[in-house]
């Protein structure tokens, strides 16, 4: 099983996505389109939440 980790390329704000994006190998461009649209959807405050918790949790890639 592969670790998840804050991507230190592939970022804009954390890492978060360009890290999940690098993880599931697919393009880290499609991973925040996705989130932005469920962040519309469901509202903006739980994604935003979720999204600062993780960015406090989860460690970012090791060099």
């Amino acid at each position: 099983m592969t670790k998840f980790y804050r991507s230190r390329t592939e970022k804009k704000m954390a890492g978060l996505c360009g890290g999940f994006a690098e993880m599931v190998d697919a393009d880290p461009t499609i991973i925040r389109l996705a989130v932005v649209f469920i962040a519309f959807v469901t509202g903006v405050v739980p994604v935003l939440i979720t999204y600062l918790i993780a960015w406090w949790i989860v460690p970012m890639k090791p060099q």
